[in-house]
């Protein structure tokens, strides 16, 4: 692993070769943390209101017979009997309506379908710390699952790199609108995520190489060795910062862009998301956060999150969960089907159920059903609008986005999914699906069915 060295060292020879360079030292240098910029544009829309569904709010109640309208892409109104002059109605009696569906594990795009080598742009098995790597230059806006998500009321998905690494690079938060460009679907503003693995993930990859990690502790190690440098490069821009101001003039620290992605992570503009199976790791993980000063994240797959689904709480974790995957490798052996509700039983806790497959996230509903079904049949007093919080509210407060989207709020955007019925049945199917307010699939109508160009002309 590098070590971070100071400028001066490196660039104290050419400031001397010529006096011109005097002059750019004093303009103060910065960083460009959005470099390449959300160009989302809301699609064409029309005041719209459904009449008389039943509807999951996503903040735990369930309103029946409930009109809700949306103006201008936003929620404007929830209540009864509302009419409004020249709005669309949907008739919506025995159908229910829930916040968008938000996948906060997803890898749409970066390994796309179809499934072939030359698509696998998701891991960048190099060395054990990417942070430098941003899954956002590898995303397929053609990707034919962004549609196959939409059809399942995904409405907004974070894209991940893969776990090869201990630090597997940025992710980003995206729209799923059709585009013909990663930056026409990036959910403006939205915070980057930083993707960190623990376990068997990386010990594997590096270890069958001959290099650290080969152990846990090595994981452990190579994490410790890395918030360290980081957190000399943060000290080093905060002194330039404060040298400048002071009129000091000095020189700026030499760029790193690996080590601006953790600087980003101290500084708490950069999220983590990490996956991590094992109770003690990620009990560990949130100590090494606390080691560091930065916040643990989200544990994503979390098969042993009921073991400490106190601490997770009391920390501010969320944990991204499956409703039945397990055993498929020894770290995932230790699995409960009550492992979701265990977590969400918590008070304060953050239960999301998440996809990591461009299968289920096509079924996420049905994925948080079974959690559902299971927890009731062990007893758990759960309900649907307990499981739509796992799928909508929760999963955006994990990725930092919970005050404008989520849940059906007055003010907050209009992402919303109109269900032919109970969405946690097996033969429930989203009818309608709304993006800021915004119509992005109709079940019945092909004008809202988006084909990629890839698809055109295939049979």
């Amino acid at each position: 692993m590098k070590k971070y060295l100071p400028s001066a060292l490196m660039v104290a020879s050419s400031l001397a070769l010529t006096g011109c360079l005097q002059s750019q030292q004093d303009e103060k240098v910065t960083i460009n943390k959005n470099p390449y910029p959300s160009t989302y544009k809301v699609l064409p829309q029309q005041t719209t209101l459904v009449k008389n569904a039943t509807v999951l709010t996503g903040t735990g109640e369930r309103l029946d017979n409930t009109d809700v309208l949306f103006v201008n892409g936003k929620i404007e109104q929830i209540g009864s009997n509302l009419s409004v002059n020249g709005a669309i109605e949907i008739a919506a009696q025995g159908k229910w309506l829930t916040p968008g569906i938000i996948d906060v594990h997803s890898h749409l795009g970066v390994y796309p379908s179809p499934s072939v080598e030359s698509h696998a742009d998701g891991n960048e098995m190099t060395q054990p710390n990417t942070s430098e790597v941003w899954a956002e230059h590898s995303v397929w806006p053609q990707d034919p699952g962004f549609q196959k998500a939409r059809a399942g009321g995904i409405t907004t998905l974070q894209i991940l790199p893969g776990s090869a690494n201990l630090f597997g690079g940025r992710g980003v938060t995206l729209r799923n609108v059709p585009s013909q460009t990663m930056q026409g679907m990036k959910y403006p503003d939205a915070p980057y995520g930083l993707k960190m693995a623990c376990g068997e993930n990386p010990k594997r990859v590096y270890g069958g190489k001959k290099v650290s990690p080969s152990t846990r502790m090595g994981n452990m190690a190579g994490y410790r060795m890395a918030w360290a440098e980081a957190t000399e490069y943060k000290r080093a821009w905060e002194k330039y910062d404060r040298d400048y101001e002071a009129g000091k003039n000095p020189t700026a620290p030499v760029r790193d862009i690996e080590l601006d992605t953790l600087k980003g992570v101290l500084d708490g503009e950069i999220l983590i998301h990490n996956h991590c199976y094992k109770a003690e790791e990620m009990s560990m993980m949130i100590d090494l956060g606390k080691e560091f000063n930065y916040h643990s994240g989200t544990f994503h797959h979390g098969i042993e999150a009921y073991k400490i689904a106190d601490q997770l709480a009391e920390n501010g974790n969320c944990a991204a969960m499956w409703p039945d995957w397990w055993g498929f490798k020894m770290e995932a052996y230790d699995m409960i089907l009550e492992n979701v509700a265990l977590v969400n039983a918590v008070k304060n806790s953050c239960a999301v159920v998440h996809s990591d497959s461009g299968k289920t996230i096509q079924r996420l509903n049905q994925e948080a059903g079974k959690v559902l079904y299971r927890a009731q049949e062990s007893g758990f007093e759960l309900t649907e609008q307990d499981a739509i919080v796992w799928i909508t509210l929760n999963a955006a407060k994990s990725l930092g986005i919970d005050d404008e989207t989520g849940s059906i709020t007055a003010g907050k955007q209009a992402d919303l999914v109109l269900w032919n019925s109970n969405p946690f049945s097996v033969y429930a199917q989203a009818e309608q699906v709304f993006v800021d307010g915004a119509k992005v699939y109709d079940r019945f109508d092909e004008k809202y069915q988006a084909k990629s160009d890839f698809m055109l002309g295939q049979q």
